[in-house]
């Protein structure tokens, strides 16, 4: 059973201005030391990071709760399969949450074309 759909679109220049003007603080604010890494070794570090962002708004859309209620943003990281799929990863503390919430299967898909970022999440369970 589909527990919560979450999907959500940023523009990747917003997003690079946003970097560019505050650099590793505003990183800080929002990404995983790992996520940090990565971005900043590929060609286009606002489309990394913006389509990360994406993902992050769109699961807190799926879950219900808002980032500010209760999850923060550094709670939630996109990590990568061997194959370069995307997968969440969470804080300690949100997988206690999905699993009262017994979400039992997480899906996402992220994208990029243009200035633009785009994520889907999809939470099974119930």
């Amino acid at each position: 059973m589909i527990y919560g759909i979450g999907i959500d679109i940023v523009s990747i220049k917003r997003i690079d201005d946003l970097y560019r003007k505050y650099g590793h603080r505003f990183l800080r604010k929002i990404f995983s030391p790992n996520e940090i890494s990565q971005g900043q070794a590929v060609k286009n570090p606002g489309q990394y990071f913006a389509a990360r962002f994406a993902a992050r708004e769109a699961f807190f859309k799926a879950v219900g709760t808002g980032w500010g209620r209760g999850i923060s943003l550094r709670e939630v990281s996109v990590v990568n399969t061997e194959t370069g799929q995307p997968r969440l990863s969470f804080s300690d503390r949100v997988r206690r949450e999905l699993q009262t919430r017994k979400v039992t299967d997480i899906h996402i898909s992220i994208t990029h074309e243009g200035d633009i970022a785009q994520a889907i999440v999809i939470l099974e369970g119930g």
